[in-house]
């Protein structure tokens, strides 16, 4: 439960957010009397599938990109905290990388990378024209 919080918080406050914007609307005086509980009905049935949805492919993808890791493969992740161009980090465990409660940890890197943010890297690499 509580790696569904980690990952899913944000749309969870976007969520309820969303239901709050319902609320108001459907309690408006020119709405019929069943708007609010339809409304709230649909719209958070909507919501709850979506999270779901979002919930169970990330973490499908969390299992695959660890298991590739563990297999001694190299994963990709995101680098938020350098914008530009290449943003990203190549991880395996043959650059001292370790794997650690869904995070990647290097004590020669300065930050970690959460495991949902990362996926396979084909180690596609471009080839020269030949002559």
């Amino acid at each position: 439960m509580e790696l569904f919080f980690e990952l899913e918080i944000v749309y969870l406050v976007i969520g309820v957010f969303i239901l709050s914007v319902t609320a108001v609307v459907t309690t408006r005086e020119f709405m019929p009397k069943v708007a609010f509980m339809r409304g709230m009905l649909s719209v958070g049935s909507i919501l709850v599938i979506m999270i779901l949805i979002h919930y169970f492919m990330t973490t499908s993808r969390m299992d695959g990109v660890q298991a590739i890791f563990e297999n001694g493969e190299t994963v990709i992740c995101e680098n938020k905290m350098q914008r530009s161009v290449s943003r990203s980090v190549l991880i395996s465990k043959e650059l001292g990388w370790r794997l650690e409660n869904h995070k990647f940890i290097n004590e020669d890197y300065e930050r970690d990378f959460h495991s949902s943010r990362c996926i396979e890297f084909d180690g596609i690499e471009p080839e020269l024209e030949k002559e």
